[in-house]
């Protein structure tokens, strides 16, 4: 405990003497979630730090994160404790496979979920989180097609909600994927007085609005939610029990800003690696060495940008 505590004061002492943010993604341990200045969403983690007249930006999550809190802060340093910390998801398309696609089916308008590269923002027309998705791609003229990246579970909710056809790749994240629709009603079934929340990347989420016409499993409605739009669920809803599908990590927040109520995961298998691979340990050396920075170049980040700015303005 006193080592623990030794290692939040150094932190905290760095981060005044750099004048430093610290960001954690809801999914980050809980130590690193205690000592965050701002935990949340991943592009709501970038636009809050963009806010600040912080010139340091340390960024606990993922290695797109980062890129992106590079993309709206260029005039900030951006720094990972952990370059390991990539993302399944992100890693399932690239900007020369993104090209290939665009050649494909030169028309269609590009729409990227923020979990990709720079590089993929930078080819795409519109960045989209899972709360706007459906929002991005209805302002998109309807005789315009779409080529939708890289969530097919994502793109399967949005097709569904929108009723427009379309180009869907075919990727996934490891942890959401697997978290199917038996693990929820196993749950259910022991928790009957549960409400069940659903982030849309699930691979359960399709079947979630598949399985009964008036969109409830079990007689209750799935509320699909982004990881922010499920903590203020938890904080809005008069519930006192929820079965939560997605990553383990967000059940650490939500027990802080709801501590009356309870929280059962859907799958207590739905750790992602990635998101662990970040300690305080590594947090402090970050302050300390300034490893390992994040740079956007300009020419990538201003095109990326743009797709997100896009994104913004009809979200």
């Amino acid at each position: 405990m006193e080592k623990l505590e030794q290692t939040y004061r150094d932190i905290e002492r760095l981060k005044r003497d750099k004048n430093a943010v610290i960001l954690a993604h809801n999914y980050q341990v809980p130590e690193v979630q205690d000592i965050a200045d701002f935990v949340g969403d991943s592009l709501g983690l970038s636009e809050e730090a963009s806010k600040t007249d912080a010139d340091v930006i340390v960024f606990c999550g993922v290695h797109f994160m980062a890129e992106t809190a590079s993309i709206i802060s260029p005039n900030k340093k951006v720094l990972i404790p952990d370059l390991d910390a990539g993302c399944s998801l992100a890693a399932t398309i690239n900007a020369d496979e993104l090209r290939q696609w665009k050649e494909e089916n030169p028309q269609a308008a590009v729409v990227s979920y923020v979990n990709t590269t720079a590089e993929v923002k930078a080819l795409s027309d519109y960045c989209c989180t899972s709360t706007n998705a459906v929002k991005v791609v209805n302002a998109i003229p309807l005789d315009k097609e779409i080529l939708f990246l890289p969530d097919m579970f994502l793109g399967a909710y949005v097709q569904k909600v929108t009723g427009r056809k379309l180009h869907i790749w075919p990727g996934e994240c490891h942890v959401h994927a697997a978290i199917n629709l038996a693990d929820i009603k196993k749950k259910l079934d022991c928790h009957p007085e549960a409400e069940m929340l659903v982030h849309p990347e699930c691979g359960c989420s399709t079947s979630c609005m598949y399985y009964a016409a008036d969109g409830k499993i079990n007689g209750r409605e799935a509320h699909i939610l982004s990881t922010g739009g499920m903590i203020q669920r938890v904080k809005s809803s008069p519930a006192k029990e929820y079965v939560v599908a997605t990553e383990t990590g967000i059940l650490y927040k939500m027990k802080k800003v709801a501590p009356e109520k309870t929280f059962y995961a859907a799958s207590d298998e739905a750790i992602c690696k990635y998101m662990k691979t970040i300690t305080l340990e590594k947090l402090l050396r970050s302050l300390t060495e300034d490893v390992f920075e994040v740079k956007v170049p300009e020419e990538t980040a201003s095109l990326a940008r743009l797709a997100i700015e896009r994104m913004l303005a009809i979200a």
